[in-house]
């Protein structure tokens, strides 16, 4: 039974992974939030992430972005995968933004 609920969630990943296309954001379970261009992934949801940077939040300063290059996340470190608008990205101010860091992820 868990195999089979196992086989059929990485068939739902594998398909909406396959239709990500351009950038993504990546929330990890350690509250860091990664955005790049989606590569390639595997069956453990591990991520290869091209001209990645990491978005650093802080209530006090604006957004830093901390520059990674080609970058692998764990899959078992992924909390949150989605597309963004790279339209709506680019129009954004994040030296502007202020914002309290996210919390690590507690199970």
């Amino acid at each position: 039974m868990l195999q089979k609920t196992l086989t059929t969630l990485f068939q739902m990943s594998k398909h909406f992974l396959n239709e990500l296309s351009g950038t993504v954001a990546v929330i990890t379970s350690d509250g860091r939030m990664i955005v790049g261009t989606l590569k390639g992934f595997d069956q453990t949801i591990n991520l290869i992430l091209d001209e990645s940077h990491e978005r650093v939040f802080s209530s006090s300063q604006g957004v830093e972005q901390v520059v990674l290059g080609l970058y692998i996340v764990r899959g078992d470190n992924v909390a949150v995968i989605g597309e963004i608008d790279e339209e709506t990205d680019s129009a954004l101010d994040l030296g502007n933004i202020r914002a309290e860091p996210l919390n690590s992820v507690v199970h």
